[in-house]
């Protein structure tokens, strides 16, 4: 029988992705007066309804709206939102527009699903670094970088010198008298990290598809995630990374061959959940750290605000939630959509209806919950 718990896959768009350019307001004409060297032209619009469409390059999109799957969130971000990369991803990671925070919002959901550290794989992240948003004291995180079947210490090693190099390695970083903080988080990150090996190693013996996956490296990640989940291991948070969508020049070829690997490669991993029974206790969250610049800059777009989220599961209430901020002029904040939907509120809805924790002290507040979860 598949686990139940409830999970969530975050799927991290960076770079700050266009939002105009993802959910088009086709009908209204300040989209074309703003947009004469990037606009999607009318004949590559895919129209979700009467006011928005995609472009066809991210058609499997559509099917998940036409399956009532996909939530669409306008105008997500905060007000003051900066333009920079770093800053505005540390807010997204931490919950702290005002200060520098030290906690990232997963990793205290991570804290509150396993307080006293039972499962080392409660939290997974495919990629060679540790997104802030995973970073708790104490919470350890798998990171993947590569096949499932290469991951952990000296993979090529195999046989009784693997065993007696790890066994090494283990003393070393065990627990000593005397030592200070810094070689205790190493001791424990070490040990943590050979004790996540040895389950992790286990899903890809356990996994097996008639699924095929895009050769991307999107794809490549969401297909380690599926081994993961459909393994039953335990574990409930999962997190990858796309890049890069800081589209300053060469939009119009860099934006469409982003979105295609990202859509195509969640198109396979959805279908893949479904083959193995195991898509009903996921809900998977797409952000960016802040959207593009209305007006175009002749050949891409450069940092703006106000952006889009999008939630897609089989316990998702599909549609638009919230409004696209007005393209009117006196309207914009520097040139860019004015934040109309606080991001603490698509995780407040996540983490009250989905995952059952009480949101305010993981993302410091209280806000608004749009309604997008069943």
């Amino acid at each position: 029988m598949p686990a139940t718990e409830p999970c969530i896959v975050v799927l991290q768009l960076t770079g700050g992705n266009d939002y105009l350019n993802t959910v088009i307001p086709y009908n209204n004409p300040l989209y074309r007066d703003n947009r004469p060297a990037v606009g999607i032209p009318d004949n590559n619009i895919i129209h979700l309804d009467q006011t928005y469409g995609i472009p066809d390059y991210m058609a499997p999109m559509k099917k998940f709206w036409d399956e009532g799957k996909l939530a669409v969130c306008h105008g997500v971000g905060w007000k003051e939102s900066p333009r920079s990369h770093f800053r505005a991803m540390d807010i997204w990671h931490t919950c702290e527009p005002i200060k520098v925070g030290t906690e990232g919002w997963l990793g205290r959901v991570a804290r509150e699903f396993d307080p006293n550290k039972q499962n080392v794989v409660t939290t997974v992240s495919m990629g060679p670094s540790l997104p802030r948003a995973l970073v708790c004291p104490g919470v350890p995180v798998a990171c993947v970088s590569g096949p499932l079947d290469k991951y952990g210490f000296l993979p090529t090693v195999q046989g009784n010198q693997r065993q007696q190099v790890l066994n090494r390695f283990a003393q070393m970083y065990s627990p000593a008298i005397g030592r200070g903080p810094v070689m205790d988080y190493l001791s424990e990150t070490a040990t943590d990290s050979l004790k996540g090996e040895d389950i992790i190693k286990e899903a890809p013996k356990k996994y097996s598809s008639t699924v095929e996956y895009p050769n991307t490296p999107i794809a490549r990640k969401l297909r380690n995630i599926a081994q993961v989940h459909c393994a039953d291991l335990g574990t409930r948070i999962m997190y990858c990374d796309h890049s890069t969508f800081d589209t300053h020049a060469g939009q119009a070829q860099g934006h469409p061959a982003l979105w295609k690997a990202v859509s195509e490669g969640l198109d396979a991993f959805v279908r893949d959940l479904r083959e193995h029974n195991h898509a009903d206790n996921v809900v998977i969250l797409l952000f960016s750290e802040f959207g593009r610049r209305v007006h175009d800059n002749g050949s891409g777009t450069d940092h703006g605000a106000g952006g889009v989220a999008f939630v897609i599961g089989e316990k998702v209430k599909g549609g638009h939630y919230g409004e696209m901020p007005s393209l009117e002029a006196s309207k914009l904040v520097q040139g860019d959509l004015d934040p109309n939907m606080d991001f603490r509120s698509v995780y407040s809805t996540i983490l009250d209806k989905w995952l059952k924790l009480n949101p305010a002290p993981i993302v410091n507040g209280t806000f608004e919950q749009p309604a997008f979860l069943n």
